[in-house]
């Protein structure tokens, strides 16, 4: 019994006194990475690198939506065109027949999807 008291004392003073100095380093530490956030060569950069990106979207933008229209597209063609009908871009938007739950099998019908061909490029 008297081994065990002076275990549980022991582990308890070397918690408190481990979470002190645990907490005084991790003090050190956010201090030393706030000094380095404000710092005004890496919010310099900070500033740069997101000009970069946002450039970077609105020239890429509207090419990468055009890209991804275009592989969906052929995508469905060529899975409408292996099946004979249109049982690609209904199971796409879930409206034919699946092995999924909640899906009735049978007949398929044609998707009420939205024709993309149409939709702007926001650049």
């Amino acid at each position: 019994m008297k081994t065990k008291a002076a275990f549980l004392i022991g582990a308890g003073v070397g918690y408190v006194f481990g979470t002190a100095a645990g907490r005084q380093k991790f003090e050190q530490i956010k201090g030393q990475a706030n000094t380095l956030w404000h710092n005004e060569s890496v919010q310099h950069t900070v500033s740069d690198l997101q000009e970069k990106a946002t450039d970077l979207a609105k020239n890429q933008g509207g090419a990468l939506a055009e890209k991804v229209t275009s592989t969906v597209k052929s995508k469905l063609k060529h899975d409408d065109d292996a099946s004979g009908g249109d049982t690609a871009t209904a199971n796409a938007f879930g409206t034919g027949s699946s092995s999924s739950a909640g899906v009735a099998d049978g007949p398929t019908t044609k998707s009420s999807a939205p024709d993309v061909s149409d939709w702007k490029n926001p650049s």
